[in-house]
C-alpha cells in the first residue's frame, strides 16, 4: 500500500500543470484579440458597434420612460392622498401635486405640466450644453467626450432606477440631458472621422440611424412589459448594464486617456462661425423642421387616439413600433441611392419632407388604429430619407469649406433636433388645446412642403472643391506636428493604393490594395 502523501504529489503537479496550459491559453487568446483589435478594418468596426450601441442606449432612455413614469408618478400621488389627507390644502406646487381630493383641477394641471417639464428637461439641457460639447469636443477629440457621455448616461439611469420623488427623477432626466450632448455628438463626429470616404460615412451614418430608430421605438414596449411584470428598477438596471458594457468597450479600444498626440490636433472652425455658414443653416433647417411632426405628436395623439378611436391601452403602447421598419427601409434605400446617384442627397432629403407633409396632413382623417398606421409610417419613411441624405451633407460641407474636425458641425445637428423635442413636450399640448389636433397636423406638414424647396440650395454642394484648410496646408507646407504627419502618411498611403495591416508580431506592414477595393472606395472627395 502506497504512502498517502506519495498519490497527493502528483496529483498537486498534474493540478499545476494544468493551470500554467490554462493560463498560456488564455495569454495567447488575448495577444491575438489585441492584435485583431489593431486591425484598422476590425477597429473601425469596433468603434462603430460603440457608437451604435451608445446611440440605442439613450434613445432607449428617452423613450422608456413614456409607459413608466406618468404611471408611477400617479401612483406616488395616490400614496400621498392617503399618507398626508391634512396636507391636501398646502399652498405650494409640490402639494397640488400630491394632492387630488381638495382643488382637482389644479392637481391635474400641475401634473400634467410637471410630466411634461420633465420629459422636456431633457431635450433643453442637452440643447443648452451642445454648444459646449461641441467646443469641447473640436479641441479634446472624440474619445474622451464619448467616455464622458456614458459615464454621465450611466449615473443618471442608475438615479432613473433608484429614484422614488418627482425632484429625483427630474435630475436623471436632466443628467442624461448632459451625458447625451456628449455621447450623441462625439459617436457621430467620432463616425465621420473614422469612415473618411463619402460612401462609407453614409453607410455608416445609415447604421446609426438605423439603431437611433430601433432605440426610439422598441423603448416603450420595453420598458412597458419590464415595468408591469418585474417593477420599475428592472428597466433601468439593464439598460445601466449595457452602457457599463458600453464604457468598457470604450475604455479597451479606444483607450481615451492615453493618447498623446492630441495637443497637435488641428483647431476646428468656431461653432458660431459654422451656424452662419448658409449651407449648413439651410441643413440644420431641415433637421428640425422634419423633425417636428415626431416630436409633436409623441405628447398628443395617445389621448386624441383614446377620445377619437377610444383605442386600448396596447394599441397605444405600439402606436410608433411598426414605424421602424419603413424608418429602416429609407435608410436603406437613401443609402444605396447615396451610392449610385451621390450629388442628389438634396433631392432625397426634399423628397422625404414631402413624404413628412402629406402624411401629417392625413393623420386626423384616420378613424381607427389601422388607418393610423400609414401615415406614421410615411412620417418614420420621410425622416429615415431626410437625416440619411443630409447628415452625411454636414460632413462634407466642413471638409471642403472648413476644418475637418467635426465636433462643432455635428453639436449643430444635435441641437436642431433638441429644438424640436424641447419644444413638443410643451408647446404641443397648448396648440391642441387652442387651435385642435387637425390644425396641428396641418400646420406641421405644411410646414414640411414649404421648407422642401430650399434644399434645392444644396444641389452644387457635391461638386465644391476643397477650401485652404487643414487638409490643403498638409499637403503644401508639410507636416508641423505628429496628428498631421500622420494624416499624411495615411493620404499618401491611399493615394498609392496602399494600406496597413498588422501582422502577427504586432508590426505595421504595407500591402497594395485590390483594383476592386480601390474603386469602391473612391477619391477622398465625392
Amino acid at each position: 500500500m502506497e504512502p498517502e502523501g506519495s498519490t497527493e504529489a502528483p496529483a498537486a503537479a498534474n493540478l499545476a500543470q494544468t493551470a500554467a496550459l490554462k493560463l498560456s491559453q488564455m495569454s495567447e487568446r488575448t495577444k491575438q484579440l489585441g492584435t485583431a483589435i489593431q486591425d484598422p478594418d476590425r477597429q473601425r468596426r469596433i468603434i462603430l458597434v460603440i457608437v451604435c450601441v451608445a446611440l440605442l442606449l439613450d434613445n432607449m432612455l428617452y423613450m422608456v420612460i413614456v409607459p413608466i413614469i406618468p404611471d408611477y408618478l400617479a401612483e406616488l400621488q395616490h400614496e400621498a392622498e392617503h399618507a398626508r389627507p391634512a396636507a391636501a390644502a398646502a399652498p405650494s406646487l409640490l402639494s397640488n401635486f400630491t394632492n387630488g381630493t381638495t382643488v382637482p383641477r389644479v392637481s391635474k394641471s400641475n401634473f400634467d405640466l410637471q410630466i411634461g417639464v420633465l420629459f422636456a428637461s431633457k431635450a433643453i439641457l442637452q440643447l443648452l450644453v451642445n454648444p459646449l460639447s461641441g467646443t469641447f469636443i473640436d479641441r479634446v477629440g472624440y474619445d474622451v467626450p464619448l467616455f464622458i457621455g456614458l459615464a454621465v448616461m450611466f449615473l443618471s439611469t442608475l438615479i432613473f432606477a433608484f429614484a422614488e420623488n418627482y425632484a429625483t427623477l427630474f435630475l436623471a432626466r436632466s443628467m442624461q440631458g448632459v451625458g447625451s450632448a456628449f455621447a450623441d455628438t462625439a459617436g457621430i463626429a467620432l463616425i465621420a472621422d473614422t469612415y473618411t470616404e463619402e460612401r462609407e460615412r453614409s453607410r455608416a451614418l445609415g447604421i446609426a440611424l438605423a439603431f437611433i430608430s430601433f432605440g426610439s421605438l422598441v423603448a416603450p414596449p420595453f420598458g412597458g412589459v419590464l415595468y408591469q411584470f418585474a417593477g420599475k428598477r428592472v428597466p433601468f438596471l439593464v439598460l445601466a448594464c449595457v452602457c457599463l458594457t458600453d464604457g468598457i468597450m470604450c475604455l479597451a479600444v479606444l483607450k481615451p486617456f492615453s493618447k498623446k498626440e492630441r495637443a497637435n490636433m488641428p483647431v476646428g472652425t468656431p461653432i458660431y462661425k459654422l451656424m452662419f455658414d448658409p449651407y449648413i443653416a439651410v441643413v440644420a433647417g431641415a433637421l428640425t423642421t422634419c423633425n417636428i411632426p415626431l416630436a409633436f405628436l409623441e405628447p398628443t395623439i395617445a389621448n386624441w387616439m383614446e377620445e377619437t378611436m377610444h383605442a386600448s391601452e396596447w394599441e397605444i403602447g405600439l402606436t410608433w413600433f411598426p414605424a421602424f421598419f419603413p424608418h429602416v427601409l429609407g435608410v436603406y434605400l437613401t443609402v444605396k441611392l447615396a451610392e449610385k446617384y451621390p450629388n442628389l442627397q438634396w433631392f432625397y432629403g426634399a423628397i422625404g419632407m414631402v413624404f413628412i407633409g402629406a402624411s401629417s396632413c392625413t393623420v386626423p382623417a384616420c378613424k381607427n388604429f389601422g388607418q393610423l398606421m400609414l401615415p406614421l409610417c410615411g412620417i418614420c419613411f420621410g425622416i429615415a430619407l431626410v437625416d440619411t441624405a443630409l447628415l452625411p451633407t454636414l460632413g462634407f460641407l466642413v471638409d471642403v469649406r472648413h476644418v475637418s474636425v467635426y465636433g462643432s458641425v455635428y453639436a449643430i445637428a444635435d441641437i436642431s433636433y433638441c429644438v424640436a423635442y424641447a419644444m413638443g413636450p410643451v408647446v404641443a399640448g397648448q396648440i391642441v388645446h387652442d387651435l385642435g389636433f387637425v390644425q396641428l397636423n396641418l400646420g406641421m406638414g405644411l410646414a414640411n412642403v414649404l421648407y422642401a424647396p430650399a434644399l434645392i440650395l444644396l444641389r452644387k454642394v457635391s461638386q465644391m472643391k476643397p477650401s485652404f484648410s487643414e487638409r490643403n496646408m498638409l499637403l503644401e507646407d508639410g507636416p508641423t506636428g505628429l496628428y498631421d504627419t500622420i494624416k499624411m502618411e495615411d493620404r499618401e498611403k491611399r493615394r498609392k493604393g496602399l494600406c496597413t495591416t498588422i501582422d502577427e508580431n504586432g508590426v505595421e506592414t504595407f500591402a497594395r490594395r485590390s483594383v476592386s477595393e480601390e474603386e469602391s472606395s473612391g477619391g477622398e472627395y465625392a
